[in-house]
């Protein structure tokens, strides 16, 4: 699957809900979906790893949108 083929509503439900709630806080103003759809592979693929690996790289799933955005988020 390339980053192009996956869709926010192939997400869970739940990381829907978590994504589009991350962006509207941190990113008014922008249309989340043109701003996630090349990052959702990234979320997608973060989602799908254990507790464990997360810690391993330093994050919680809490975290996660907030990684994967971090560049629109820092200025």
């Amino acid at each position: 699957m390339t980053d192009m083929d996956l869709q926010i509503h192939q997400l869970p439900p739940h990381l829907q809900s978590d994504l589009d709630l991350f962006l509207a806080e941190n990113v008014p103003g922008m249309n989340a979906y043109m701003i996630s759809r090349n990052r959702l592979s990234s979320v997608a693929r973060l989602h799908a790893m254990s507790d464990r690996q997360l810690a391993g790289m330093g994050l919680t799933r809490a975290e996660i949108p907030a990684f994967v955005f971090e560049d629109l988020l820092t200025g």
